[in-house]
């Protein structure tokens, strides 16, 4: 089957692979959301203890939609995967050690004789969700503004900066940097939106609902608001094209713009998406009585509808998925940073378990919701968070 698909038919296939298991991470985030609002939310000891067994039940299908991820993106663009995380590794390490602490958190938190104490632990998992969605969502604005780096003949990439793709997020004379900044934290307050909507559909207690659909208008307002910053900067800065017949990249007008345009399919997933992720958030905040504990799904669905079309933006339609802003013909593209047409081949037949993945993530997550998390439920647990 996919041995009769051309080498550019892969390489697009695959990007589209990897662009949906992003999206999927990114409404994963909710997880990470949830954890920077325990104190927030949780006013009692036995309020927190709901809180973080609500998240609990999640956090392991965060981890493995992230490995997924990354796993898919290493065999399908390595030459990508080798720039980035070898070069900006100081953003990815932070983020590697947030997730640990993360694991650590839910595995310790509660156990006898724990000398750090649960506010220790719970103290781990804020870190883990607030460096854990900035630096992800600053990470990915990239793909639109641009990393300083270069490669040779020998496919040997070098990054130009001693900060390690810190000055990605910090670098605040660099304009490029605001842009990638104000997606890391348009991630950071959608997670929260998502978490609030989370709640809402997991937890039966008043008091944390109350507080959480306050949380979801609270977070909604500077999450649109960062958001259409990062929306109307990439719809005016120069993007990045390629000549996909002389591999020349150069600095194009208004290139995303066109892109929506010119993949209209693709713009309209976007709009689709953007829609839902507003639908979402009114329903779940005005209609809280009747349906809220449902928001979380139209919400969730226009999330991930908006980041896959992102991504389709950021590499379909001869675009550097991954430019460079140091050197513009050592920019990354779908065609010259993919694996080999055999290893594509192999794994597109890999690729056949993401259903199961999407599968898995659905089982478990009815499963575990089936029915809504109570403090008499709390109280009897012996074995909670």
């Amino acid at each position: 089957m996919f041995e009769n698909l051309s080498y550019l038919t892969l390489q697009h296939y695959w990007w589209a692979v990897v662009s949906l298991l992003g999206a999927i991470l990114v409404f994963m985030l909710f997880v990470q959301g949830g954890q920077t609002l325990i104190y927030t939310l949780g006013k009692t000891d036995l309020q927190r203890k709901i809180i973080i067994n609500a998240l609990g039940r999640k956090w392991d299908l965060t981890f493995t939609t992230l490995v997924t991820f990354g796993g898919a993106a290493f065999a399908s663009f390595p030459l990508f995967y080798a720039t980035s995380f070898g070069g900006a590794y100081w953003v990815w390490m932070l983020i590697l050690f947030a997730f640990i602490f993360q694991a650590v958190s839910y595995e310790y938190r509660s156990k006898p004789n724990n000398f750090l104490g649960s506010r220790t632990y719970e103290t781990f998992l804020f870190i883990n969700g607030l460096l854990g969605t900035i630096l992800i969502g600053t990470a990915v604005g990239t793909f639109f503004t641009g990393s300083e780096f270069s490669i040779n003949n020998m496919n040997s990439s070098t990054w130009e900066t001693p900060y390690r793709g810190l000055e990605l997020a910090f670098n605040f004379m660099r304009y490029g940097t605001f842009v990638n900044l104000s997606l890391g934290l348009t991630v950071f307050f959608l997670s929260r939106v998502l978490a609030s909507m989370y709640f809402i559909n997991s937890i039966d207690d008043t008091a944390i609902l109350m507080r959480a659909k306050k949380q979801l208008m609270t977070n909604a307002i500077p999450f649109l608001a960062f958001f259409l910053f990062f929306l109307a900067s990439i719809i005016i800065i120069d993007g990045f094209a390629y000549n996909p017949i002389s591999g020349k990249v150069s600095l194009e007008a208004h290139k995303y713009l066109y892109n929506l345009w010119e993949m209209p399919a693709v713009g309209i997933i976007f709009l689709t998406g953007v829609v839902a992720v507003i639908f979402g958030i009114i329903k779940g905040y005005f209609y809280f009585e009747k349906c809220g504990d449902k928001a979380i799904w139209i919400t969730g669905g226009g999330t991930i509808l908006t980041v896959f079309a992102l991504f389709l933006i950021a590499g379909f339609n001869n675009t550097c998925f991954y430019p460079s802003t140091y050197d513009l013909q050592s920019s990354l593209t779908i065609q010259n940073a993919s694996s080999s047409n055999y290893t594509l081949v192999a794994m597109s037949y890999v690729s056949l378990i993401v259903p199961f993945v999407i599968a898995y993530i659905w089982y478990a997550w009815s499963a575990l919701n089936k029915k809504k998390i109570t403090e008499d439920e709390m109280e009897k647990d012996t074995h909670a968070y």
